[in-house]
């Protein structure tokens, strides 16, 4: 379970991250004396969103637990929070409100889920809450590697993407981008999810042993997992463009991934000899 002193500290570290990403300039506000900080003072964001100074930093510092939608609709407006990052604001200000997604499903896959992702002509997966892979078809083993390999407690993307070098190959000029929206989607579970053992356990993990990680998860990134392409650099074919398109499951945190090569690059003809050499290997 998440201390109420750590969510006091998350909820300052995001407001704190979000306010030094913009500029009074940005908001039509005239900069007065020297600044300390980047980005606007708490005076300042309390003026854009209609509220006393002494509200905001309560809320700020995690002492607010009862702010109302208003409230956090005008500091997500003023902020320029997206969709993402203000449901994480509204989970990390009010903990003890109810969330129908309070528990995240198990590492479990519906029989019919597990159908349509082996019915898929392309790469495709179920990813869990914690990034772990939980059902794959036979594409996506000969396009990523083969998942049935790799020990339980480290199938997961986050593990993948960090600490696995073969992985961080595969990914080649596309490992940035994936690094970014891992964390990012890590950040959303930490909103959704606040009192689950096994993702902080999984962050404290990639926190040490990576300093990439450490250095992403300082940003407050805040993305739900969303349609993109993958430029993969594959040890048969070469280059293998990808794009991926994301369905959210009925199951919480559980969603289906699901890959197409991209038109006008070949990446067709690739992902058959990808498939026909992966089946031959079977």
């Amino acid at each position: 379970m998440t201390a109420p002193g750590e969510r006091r500290t998350q909820i300052g570290q995001f407001l704190r991250s979000r306010r030094a990403r913009i500029t009074p300039a940005d908001v039509g506000l005239t900069a007065y004396g020297p600044r300390r900080v980047p980005g606007l003072r708490r005076e300042e964001l309390a003026q854009l969103a209609g509220v006393s100074v002494e509200y905001y930093v309560r809320l700020e510092q995690g002492r607010n637990p009862h702010v109302s939608d208003g409230v956090l609709d005008a500091v997500g407006r003023a902020l320029r929070l997206d969709a993402d990052e203000r449901a994480y604001l509204r989970a990390l200000a009010r903990p003890d409100r109810a969330r129908p997604d309070a528990a995240p499903a198990t590492g479990t896959v519906r029989p019919a889920l597990r159908r349509l992702v082996d019915a898929q002509s392309g790469p495709a997966y179920v990813c869990g809450h914690l990034t772990q892979v939980l059902a794959w078809n036979p594409l996506a083993a000969a396009v990523f590697g083969d998942f049935g390999a790799v020990p339980a407690g480290q199938r997961t993307f986050a593990h993948l993407v960090f600490l696995d070098d073969r992985y961080r190959a595969l990914l080649g000029d596309s490992l940035q981008a994936k690094a970014e929206a891992t964390v990012a989607f890590l950040r959303v579970s930490v909103g959704r999810y606040p009192d689950d053992s096994a993702l902080a356990s999984l962050i404290g993990t990639l926190a040490m042993k990576s300093a990439e990680f450490a250095a992403l998860w300082a940003r407050q990134d805040v993305r739900d997992k969303g349609p993109g392409r993958y430029t993969l650099r594959h040890p048969l074919v070469g280059p293998l463009v990808l794009d991926f398109e994301v369905l959210h499951t009925p199951e919480p945190g559980q969603v289906l991934v699901t890959y197409l090569p991209a038109p006008e690059t070949g990446a067709g003809e690739a992902l058959g000899l990808v498939g026909s050499w992966g089946l031959a290997g079977d």
